[in-house]
């Protein structure tokens, strides 16, 4: 639901890791909307915030950002929104600024960098528990006179702390309409941002906003002349002459800003912070282990293969309560459809059979978003990225590439709209290009299964843990030698520092927590659910028709003293071999036979090309057996270790060997096989030539591998 035509819109912005989207959810409660800003794939949060006073505004939540120089896309999405630049996105009414208590100075640049877009502000000193621990007392009063009444607030926005008072403070500064002063220029400075508006104006004729000015001068390179009108020629030479009087001031003219703005800011914190001792001394004895150069991998790599041992051991049991609630609803339907088989058909062995086996998993994904939510809210995540960063600086990239790549462990799509907190254009392309390899949560479904069914049963539930750690693995060491071809020798990449600043480490909010698990699994369950729908639906039909009805009577014929059951899984396997979709498959499995695969499997993975989720739903369609099947993963996970070649060298052997279950999920964790994911790979590149290069690159790679793997194992085992 959108807002209201006349509702205020305020925009909430602060550096990274200032608890700004701590504070955000504690102001808008679950009353939040995910969406893009109009035109632009750039995450749009937004929520209803209720001031206290009757007034209600629509609460954006920005990326976060240090200054408004944008160094890469999603800084510039910000300073558009700020400035309502963005086409169907109108300007906020209020900002709301989110800065760290326990570092004042650093935050308030950018506060200080907002007092030129002349609106309402409302300065939030966040983590002002944190600051008290560290014996800091900030008088908040003094620090709002000295900006000019603009309202300040001390607040723990993770303990609760302040939230009412921000409230208040919000609509204060909508009735007030405070802003923050303006800067006090140097003379020369001043001179040469009054040319560069009068220069504008003259050209364009339009009078250019102080922002603008400021941008055009200060930046090294900027897009506001384009946007502007104004033409390069003349704009270069104003510009020129502009600058060359900032230098007369005294300062380089990309560095005069913030040396003007921080003296301003020293002067204003003078007597406004006082105390203050050792910031970090915990922090950097926990950081000594967990960064270290030896132990960190470790411990990353340890609490990785426990939380997917956590993820099996936890999802054990809702998901045997699916599968009762799944086996429930097939007995009360089916009776009520027998004088339709068809429809019958249709609901029992297509949608619960199909559907229910993908859904069987939902706990697991669950479980897995709940404890990488934990890990990114105590701090720790952050951290993972440094450790990373010597892996990936040997390939041309650094750490920042490893936030795109963590995101894409969850769904490629966010992990690859993020690669716009890179400044690099090419190093952005490189890390877009390996983000598709990392194992999503579309991919954990099969690995789920594989492991459970054969996995497990085989080896031990501590080898299912292992399994799913290193699949998640193979993706990560095929993407980074892709990086390292793509950056040395295709793109020659520039090595680019890794700088990110830690959060400090704190318990993870539960609330918080579970929301953000919930909203992750229902934006997975909401995007896959209507594409497994639909190609569960293909999937029955391709395996349903056509249906000689005269094969029932010669399998009964043939097996007389047979149980009912018996024949009927024999006649249900024979109609699908018989149908379109056993004949397709059967037509292409050659082309999968080195990876192991045969027919039925070959027909899970080429369904899976428009998301590869569907190949749990199209495997409980193919080895559905009729009215007693169950829809539950443990009847399909039953089926595929019956299942047994039934010609050719291989016949009588099992389908699901050990050699056949790795290839797959090797083949899953390789393959580019989701729609969106190539789509938005097209939107982030410009253009669809580096999406289909990632589509066939993959494709192919993955085929190489499994084939690979299970000629290997075979031999081997």
């Amino acid at each position: 639901m959108s807002a209201p035509e006349a509702q205020l819109t305020v925009a909430l912005v602060g550096n990274p890791n200032t608890g700004k989207s701590t504070l955000f959810n504690a102001l808008t409660g679950l009353r939040q909307r995910v969406g893009n800003y109009p035109g632009v794939t750039v995450a749009r949060k937004s929520g209803l915030c209720d001031c206290g006073d009757g007034t209600k505004v629509e609460l954006v939540d920005l990326p976060g950002l240090y200054s408004l120089s944008a160094a890469s896309p999603d800084e510039q999405v910000v300073i558009d929104a700020l400035g309502g630049h963005l086409a169907g996105d109108r300007r906020p009414d209020a900002v709301v600024v989110v800065v760290d208590a326990t570092n004042l100075l650093r935050n308030l640049f950018l506060a200080s960098q907002l007092s030129e877009l002349d609106l309402p502000v409302v300065l939030v000193l966040n983590q002002a528990d944190v600051a008290a621990e560290q014996g800091l007392r900030i008088d908040g009063e003094l620090l709002s006179r000295r900006l000019g009444g603009v309202p300040v607030v001390l607040t723990s926005a993770w303990k609760g702390e302040g939230i009412a008072a921000v409230r208040r403070a919000l609509a204060e500064a909508l009735r007030r309409r405070v802003r923050m002063p303006a800067v006090d220029w140097p003379a020369l400075v001043a001179e040469a941002l009054a040319d560069i508006a009068a220069a504008v104006q003259a050209d364009t004729g339009r009078a250019p906003t102080r922002a603008d000015v400021e941008r055009l001068l200060f930046d090294s390179t900027t897009s506001v002349g384009q946007r502007l009108g104004w033409a390069a020629p003349g704009r270069d030479a104003a510009v020129r002459a502009a600058r060359d009087k900032v230098r007369r001031a005294g300062y380089n003219p990309l560095a005069a800003e913030p040396l003007i703005h921080y003296e301003r800011l020293r002067r204003l914190l003078d007597g406004v912070v006082q105390g203050g001792g050792d910031r970090s001394a915990g922090s950097a004895a926990v950081d000594r282990v967990l960064l270290h150069r030896v132990l960190g991998p470790v411990v990353f790599a340890a609490i990785m293969l426990g939380m997917f041992a956590s993820v099996f051991w936890l999802a054990k049991f809702p998901m045997q309560a699916l599968a009762a609630g799944a086996d429930w609803l097939k007995a009360v339907i089916a009776p009520s459809l027998d004088a339709m088989p068809m429809l019958q058909s249709l609901v029992t062995d297509g949608l619960i059979g199909g559907v229910g086996a993908f859904l069987s998993f939902l706990p697991q994904i669950l479980i897995l978003f709940l404890f990488v939510s934990i890990l990114e809210d105590s701090g720790y995540m952050a951290r993972a990225a440094f450790i990373m960063d010597r892996l990936f600086s040997w390939c041309g990239l650094n750490g920042k590439s490893f936030v795109p790549m963590l995101s894409g462990f969850a769904c490629a799509i966010p992990g690859l709209l993020s690669t716009r907190t890179i400044e690099d254009p090419k190093a952005r392309l490189a890390t877009a290009f390996a983000v598709p390899f990392m194992s999503c949560s579309a991919r954990f479904p099969i690995y789920a299964l594989m492991c459970a069914a054969f996995i497990g049963p085989l080896y031990g539930p501590g080898w299912e843990s292992v399994v799913m750690v290193g699949m998640h693995c193979v993706g990560l060491l095929f993407a980074v030698p892709t990086a390292f071809v793509l950056t040395r020798l295709v793109l020659k990449v520039k090595p680019q520092p890794f700088v990110l600043e830690l959060p400090r480490y704190q318990m993870p909010k539960p609330r918080d927590v579970l929301w953000r698990m919930w909203q992750n699994a229902a934006e997975f369950v909401s995007k896959a659910g209507t594409v497994i729908f639909a190609i569960t639906i293909v999937v029955w039909a391709l395996s349903y028709f056509p249906r000689d009805v005269s094969v029932a009577e010669r399998i009964k014929a043939a097996n007389p003293a047979a149980a009912e059951e018996v024949v009927k899984a024999k006649v249900q396997a024979a109609y699908v071999e018989q149908s379109y979709m056993g004949r397709f498959g059967k037509a292409v499995q050659p082309l999968f036979d080195p990876c192991g695969f045969d027919w039925k499997i070959t027909v899970g993975v080429l369904a899976s090309f428009p998301a590869r989720e569907v190949i749990v739903s199209t495997l409980g369609v193919t080895y559905s057996v009729g009215e007693g099947a169950k829809a539950d993963s443990a009847h399909l996970q039953q089926a595929m270790r019956d299942a047994k070649w039934s010609e050719g060298p291989r016949a009588g052997t099992p389908i699901f060997s050990l050699a056949a279950v790795l290839a797959l999920m090797v083949f899953f964790a390789l393959c580019s096989q989701c729609g969106p994911t190539v789509a938005t790979l097209a939107q982030e590149t410009g253009g669809w030539k580096w999406a289909a290069i990632s589509f066939v690159y993959m494709t192919a790679l993955a085929w190489i591998v499994a084939a690979v793997v299970y000629q290997v194992v075979i031999r081997l085992a």
